[in-house]
């Protein structure tokens, strides 16, 4: 799965983050996600691509998180 830099994605558990940018790890070069919380004190969190895309099969959702297919209410 590819990531989308300024998508909204849905957590299992049911809270929404923006992917704010790709990062890599300094030591081994991983591909880390940063992504920001949409609720609360708007938390800034980082965590391996892979583990982004974990299969969880929980609460409707296959992945821990998935991209969000929202429509502009001016389109």
């Amino acid at each position: 799965m590819k990531i989308k830099v300024k998508g909204i994605y849905k957590h299992y558990k049911g809270d929404y983050y923006i992917v704010e940018d790709v990062a890599y790890n300094s030591e081994n070069e991983e591909r880390m996600v940063v992504y920001r919380a949409l609720y609360g004190d708007n938390k800034l969190w980082v965590r391996s691509e892979k583990m982004f895309f974990d299969i969880v099969n929980k609460n409707n959702q296959k992945y821990r998180f998935e991209l969000q297919d929202i429509k502009s209410k001016h389109q």
